[in-house]
């Protein structure tokens, strides 16, 4: 129930690292390489739109202007974070290999950050689960038991944009323990036999709505720990290959869970991991300043992100997917049962899309180099929902597992996106654009499943999956087209 990507400490502590406290001239990261010197990497992918001019991104640079060669060292043991100095502008990189996912969990912050966020996770799966067992168990209505799964996604919205200027106002590492803290509390007041239904979901709400602000600080915090360049687009990788697993890990840990002990005991449990978790970041990640203290900026700053045109691009290559890659698994249960399949085989299509995309995001990680993962974002932004299409021949159950595979899979465009995305923003203003981008592709999920049920009472199950495809690549492909026209414009700023 805590959020998948969590909060408290101090700002007076001393940093939580095994090496001497930072200061403030090693506070700024070199940034992992890029493009070589006069490569244009963007003119192979009209999705993307240009890169920001020098010193129009947000500060992430080296003191010698000239191209740094080779990736940053990774951080010896007991040395705390890698650093850098000042200087102009980001270094564009080599298009050489990637450093790899090992070299991300060389950084010491990053291993406590990525122990916390799978205690948290696993406890937000496993408390789902069994809050919908308990409410179903108090009151037999498979509505309010559907309810308070869906719940999980409404509030992001409202939390997403609210309370989105959080995430840059506090320093970090207070915002994710308290976060975490809340989620901790909100669950243990789920555990008291005195606490009503109607209280259970408020309190689901309340879980749900600080789950978008998390996710967006941790997100902005990965790129103060591993910088703005390849090691941040992997560590990002790597935290959503954990999401995809706990959540095929998850289920099945809470099935199990729960024929050992009754609901309300295994929502204990999980109130546990959130104090972890909430322990490790305030132990392990090192403390910063607040990037916009000083600003007291509401929704206004929320849609000037907006309002910026390159950043609104990116925004809807990642909010466009997952309003259609929901479809056929919310849909799942109703093509089985047409089918007259086992319910092993619908375990089967549940399971196919989140393993494709860890091997997709494993595979491009591991073997892409950073310009390559960038030119690939538009074909498989494009070719990720062309598998939707072989829905329209109702095949069956294996062979639609497969179909799912290979869109999964297509889900590594998300690593060219993520370096892009991160260099598109003002630093002061990261924590609030990655909460709204957060926010943004939880709230679009819900309703791709309510769109998706709401089709498929007017039409056969396997022809809403393949239209859903359909429209897929036909609007990805209008706003790919639309960016590359955009793209032609270089030197004007993209407002």
């Amino acid at each position: 129930m805590a959020p998948t990507d969590t909060p408290t400490g101090n700002p007076t502590d001393p940093p939580a690292t095994t090496g001497p406290a930072t200061s403030p001239a090693d506070t700024t990261r070199v940034p992992a390489p890029g493009p070589a010197p006069g490569s244009d990497l963007t003119s192979a992918v009209p999705g993307l739109g240009p890169a920001p001019a020098p010193g129009s991104g947000p500060a992430s640079a080296v003191t010698d202007p000239s191209p740094v060669p080779a990736p940053a060292p990774a951080t010896a043991p007991g040395a705390g974070p890698a650093c850098a100095v000042t200087g102009p502008g980001p270094a564009p990189a080599p298009a050489g290999p990637a450093p790899g996912y090992l070299a991300v969990f060389r950084v010491r912050e990053f291993r406590w950050v990525f122990g916390a966020h799978l205690l948290s996770l696993l406890g937000l799966v496993v408390s789902e689960i069994a809050l919908t067992v308990l409410v179903y168990d108090l009151t037999r209505s498979p509505l309010l038991s559907s309810l308070t799964f869906a719940l999980g996604f409404l509030p992001y919205l409202l939390g997403g944009t609210l309370l989105a200027g959080l995430a840059d106002r506090h320093p970090p590492r207070r915002v994710l323990v308290v976060c975490d803290l809340v989620c901790a509390g909100a669950v243990a007041l789920m555990v008291l036999p005195a606490t009503p239904v109607a209280g259970l979901l408020v309190l689901r709400c309340a879980v749900a709505a600080v789950a978008p602000v998390f996710q967006g600080t941790r997100m902005a915090t990965l790129a103060d720990i591993l910088g703005d360049g390849d090691l941040f687009v992997l560590g990002r990788s790597l935290l959503r290959i954990v999401s995809q697993s706990a959540l095929l890990a998850g289920f099945g840990v809470g099935g199990v869970l729960l024929t050992v002990v009754p609901a309300r005991g295994a929502i204990a449990l999980t109130a546990a991991t959130f104090l972890l978790s909430a322990l490790l970041l305030r132990l392990g990640t090192a403390r910063r300043p607040a990037r916009a203290a000083d600003r007291r900026e509401g929704l206004g700053a929320t849609w000037s992100l907006l309002r910026d045109r390159r950043i609104r691009r990116l925004m809807l290559l990642f909010w466009v997917p997952p309003l259609f890659v929901v479809v056929p698994e919310a849909l799942a249960a109703p093509y089985a049962d047409g089918l007259g399949v086992s319910t092993a085989a619908l375990g089967l299509l549940m399971c196919a899309l989140p393993v494709g995309t860890i091997a997709g995001e494993l595979l491009a990680g591991a073997l892409l180099s950073p310009a390559t993962r960038v030119r690939l974002v538009a074909p498989l932004l494009l070719a990720g929902f062309l598998p939707f299409l072989l829905y329209a021949l109702r095949p069956g159950p294996a062979l639609a597992a497969l179909a799912l595979v290979a869109a999964g899979a297509a889900g590594a465009y998300t690593l060219g996106l993520d370096a892009r995305f991160v260099a598109a923003v003002p630093e002061e203003r990261r924590g609030r654009a990655m909460t709204l981008m957060t926010a943004g592709m939880m709230t679009v999920q819900g309703v791709g499943m309510a769109g998706a049920g709401l089709a498929a009472e007017f039409a056969p199950v396997h022809r809403v999956v393949a239209g859903a495809g359909l429209l897929a690549v036909l609007i990805l492909g209008v706003l790919l087209a639309t960016e590359g026209r955009d793209g032609a414009d270089r030197h004007v700023p993209h407002r």
